[in-house]
């Protein structure tokens, strides 16, 4: 039987194990380190924490790799009722007036198309499509970044996009997500934009991240903040009680939006 080690020396021999294999079971990790079950079950809670692993019955098993983000195509048709929820409640927390950044994603260009014909107030993005979603609003002001466009998204991202989202302060920023993790807080896919969510995250009253319920309990590329450097995580009624207690626990304001209740909430 091996010697115990000690829990830090344990986790990362499980996390390099669930690598190098599908499936790890408790009992033979146990064996393994000389420890028992139960101290094996305590790493795998503290592993699935860390979005490392996903326990299932006897074990864990390892998550999918999230280094990419699916085409932007794919992802305008997908959860488009959740992406409507969304929008829907986050529209209700504008007020005329407001100074507003919403940024780039296919969650927040929803926003831009749901925002009433009848309001007045100042739109920053960093997003083309968000933009252009906004052309026929009179009462919109809108300011777009410049810098570096990434072909499909037409998100902008570099030095131009940031020295512009540096001189703005604005009443409440819309941002998009890759995955939401109670843990590992915001996470994203482009490095490159992550410099200009840090800086809007430090320049809004108030900030909203969209993560459908699909994106939660995951973790992308690159971090982006913690938690508790929003003013809410917006997700929909699919969300699992289970996730919710999490994001709670870590200290998240989770606003959740009834997908029944929003107009064309099913897909044609």
């Amino acid at each position: 039987m091996a010697a115990a080690t000690i829990p830090e020396e344990r986790r990362l021999a499980i996390a390099a194990a669930i690598r190098r294999q599908p499936l790890v079971r408790a009992g033979e990790l146990s064996a393994r380190f000389g420890v028992s079950v139960e101290t094996v079950r305590r790493d795998l809670v503290a592993l699935e924490s860390q979005g490392v692993l996903e326990r299932v019955y006897g074990g864990a098993r390892g998550v999918p790799a999230r280094t990419f983000e699916p085409p932007e195509h794919e992802r305008r048709r997908r959860e488009l009722p959740a992406k409507r929820a969304m929008a829907s409640l986050v529209v209700s927390l504008l007020s005329p007036g407001n100074t507003i950044l919403l940024d780039v994603g296919t969650s927040v260009a929803e926003v831009a198309r749901q925002l009433p014909w009848d309001f007045h107030g100042r739109v920053l993005t960093p997003s083309i499509p968000v933009a252009a979603a906004l052309d026929s609003h009179e009462g919109v002001e809108v300011l777009v970044a410049g810098g570096q466009m990434r072909r499909g998204d037409m998100a902008l991202s570099g030095h131009q996009a940031e020295r512009f989202l540096g001189d703005f302060y604005v009443d409440k920023a819309i941002l998009g997500s890759g995955a939401v993790h109670p843990t590992a807080g915001l996470t994203d896919y482009y490095p490159a934009e992550v410099a200009a969510r840090q800086i809007i995250l430090k320049h809004a009253a108030e900030t909203y991240v969209l993560a459908d319920a699909t994106k939660l309990g995951h973790i992308a590329l690159c971090k982006v903040c913690d938690l508790e450097d929003v003013s809410a995580v917006v997700t929909d009624s699919r969300v699992t009680e289970r996730s919710l207690a999490e994001l709670r626990a870590a200290g998240a304001t989770v606003l959740v939006a009834d997908m029944e209740e929003t107009p064309g909430g099913a897909e044609a």
